[in-house]
């Protein structure tokens, strides 16, 4: 028997397949999903005690849910808006904040702190730290950008690109760079292996032995490093290097060699070393594109463009 002191509930068709809807799908939230299943037991005509049974909630919750389906339908399944402090930053004030910090700085100075622009709007620091988080702003950072001058950007970089998307049949693609003036240090001391309980050590000073230039070729496919170490990072050193990869790669492959626009890429000694090697082709990335050189965004080669060599 229902509750006597409500009428009976009594679901349509389609307020019923919803109801079911919510009970069984996975995605709903539990509140929703147990109010749908205390709905659709209602539906069948139990009372409410036997129902709080069943389900193992109160009386007093399935009594709730009844009366709000009752007076409000589906609809009064929603949450309820829930007692609090009354809101005091208005709509104006949250987009007098953003459009400060988006179009206008403090004079002599370069960007708003939230103490300035906190007191040109008239609330708390704390709220305007608040709204530049819900809008994503950061007006303390800046990065830099430059846009290429090349005026064969777009074919730089269809060429480019494709050869990493998809390598010619046949031929092997190397993304080759320098990196110069690399220290080679040695400690002022040999360095202590590691033992159980103890890390490695090493002393914190070194002796200084130059500088020396470090070669890399990074193959785009296989993800192979040919590297080489050498004193400087001429036009020679540069065609020394394109020998060794010569060396390496099977006899039958072509060689597709990406790299910037250095003068010793492009220097006579180099292309007269390209005409004797026909498998080999240089492709130039646009000027001011470093980023388009696998090499330099290679982990690995990274790494190694960054630490010191220690001379042995």
């Amino acid at each position: 028997m229902g509750d006597s002191r409500l009428p009976p509930l009594v679901l349509t068709a389609g307020e019923r397949m919803t109801s079911q809807g919510w009970a069984s799908r996975r995605s709903t939230a539990q509140g929703l999903a147990l109010r749908a299943r205390i709905v659709l037991e209602c539906a069948r005509g139990d009372s409410n005690l036997a129902i709080a049974a069943r389900l193992g909630i109160a009386r007093g919750t399935v009594t709730k849910w009844r009366a709000r389906v009752i007076a409000a339908r589906l609809d009064g399944l929603a949450d309820e808006p829930r007692p609090g402090v009354p809101r005091t930053i208005t709509d104006a004030q949250v987009e007098q904040v953003v459009v400060a910090t988006l179009e206008t700085t403090p004079p002599g100075e370069i960007h708003w702190s939230r103490r300035q622009l906190a007191a040109r709007v008239g609330i708390s620091p704390t709220s305007v730290a608040r709204i530049w988080k819900a809008f994503g702003l950061q007006p303390w950072r800046t990065e830099t950008f430059k846009i290429s001058p090349d005026p064969l950007l777009i074919d730089k970089i269809r060429d480019v690109v494709g050869l990493y998307l998809a390598p010619p049949a046949n031929a092997v693609v190397f993304s080759v760079d320098e990196k110069p003036q690399i220290q080679a240090l040695q400690r002022s001391a040999p360095v202590l292996p590691m033992m159980p309980g103890v890390p490695e050590r090493r002393t914190f000073d070194y002796v200084r032995h130059g500088t020396v230039d470090l070669f890399a070729a990074f193959n785009v496919v296989t993800g192979e490093v040919v590297s080489k170490v050498t004193a400087r990072h001429t036009a020679a050193d540069f065609r020394d290097f394109l020998a060794d990869l010569d060396a390496v790669v099977p006899a039958g492959l072509d060689v597709h060699v990406v790299c910037d626009n250095l003068s010793a890429h492009k220097a006579p000694v180099v292309q007269r070393w390209i005409i004797a090697h026909p498998r080999f082709t240089l492709h130039f990335i646009p000027t001011y594109s470093a980023w388009l050189n696998q090499v330099v965004r290679h982990e690995v080669a990274c790494e190694e463009w960054n630490m010191p060599k220690e001379v042995a």
